[in-house]
């Protein structure tokens, strides 16, 4: 079904109380933006630290959604009215036409090869090619899905190093889908820590979808003994505050794999984890690297 949105451009003062007045007059919905929005003067709206929020642009663009019925010749002067704008204020209507939005967001996530035989599927797609390892997963409230540099980066390098007798230590999962990667590439256990209990839930989720049987908690050390892989997709400053703890994970010639990192970030990593892995700069992808190192 489509609707009628009645777009006003007003000042500041008077935003909050026509979203109020076109709220109950029967609008659907009401959102605010900036009337400069796509020009060289347009301007946040979030203050710099210690300064005052700033409640909306100095010219803001009100938009109300109103079902087809809706007289806006008549609705929108009593807003107007209520608002302390004058009844013959200007304003436009503009026709939105009904949308599938599951369909629309779908269409974004396509099958993403990782490898020739490496494959990120969301549910509702076919599978590109049944004899390659696919992984099932669709985009949610955790990070990773394989679209991002950092997360190929990852699963690049865990196909060629995980074999049977792996084990692997996901820190900071996100979605859990390294920890699947590497059980389904034939690692002999995987586990994932996040400090998201959604993620932590999310990755549980994946990792039954998938079929395959990894550990997921939110503990700070998951680990009963030291492993073969440890891999963690972060960002480049946690890294270095967990460089000591994540080095306990990982057994005396075990391999690690650090992400979430820019290239200008990349020695102050590897500084980080020199003392307990002879560390090395081993993939590049658009802007972000992966580090990879051995367990002295």
């Amino acid at each position: 079904m489509p609707w009628l949105c009645a777009i006003v451009d007003v000042e500041e003062r008077h935003v909050e109380a026509l979203s109020d007045a076109l709220m109950a007059l029967g609008a659907l919905a009401v959102d605010v933006q900036d009337a400069a929005a796509g020009t060289a003067i347009e301007s946040p709206i979030f203050a710099e630290p210690g300064e005052p929020p700033v409640s909306a642009w100095p010219d803001s663009r009100v938009g109300a959604l109103f079902t087809l019925d809706v007289d806006l010749y008549v609705v929108l002067p009593q807003a107007f009215g209520a608002a302390g704008l004058a009844p013959r204020h200007d304003f436009r209507v503009e026709r939105v036409e009904d949308t599938d939005w599951v369909r629309l967001t779908q269409s974004q996530f396509q099958p993403i090869a990782i490898s020739p035989r490496l494959w990120i599927v969301p549910s509702w797609h076919a599978v590109p090619d049944p004899t390659a390892i696919n992984i099932m997963l669709d985009p949610g409230v955790a990070f990773g899905t394989g679209a991002h540099p950092t997360t190929r980066l990852c699963l690049q390098w865990l196909e060629t190093v995980v074999h049977p007798d792996t084990t692997v230590l996901d820190y900071g999962c996100g979605s859990g889908i390294l920890a699947i990667a590497a059980l389904k590439l034939g690692a002999k256990h995987a586990s994932g820590v996040d400090i998201d209990p959604q993620a932590v839930q999310a990755a549980k989720y994946n990792s039954q979808y998938n079929q395959v049987v990894a550990e997921f908690n939110t503990a700070v050390t998951v680990a009963r003994s030291a492993v073969d892989i440890v891999v963690a997709n972060i960002l480049a400053n946690p890294l270095v505050v967990l460089a000591p703890l994540l080095a306990q994970q990982a057994r005396t010639g075990g391999l690690i794999a650090l992400s979430g990192i820019l290239i200008e970030q990349a020695e102050m990593v590897i500084e980080a984890y020199t003392p307990d892995f002879e560390m090395t700069m081993a993939a590049r992808d658009e802007g972000w690297v992966l580090l990879t190192g051995v367990r002295r």
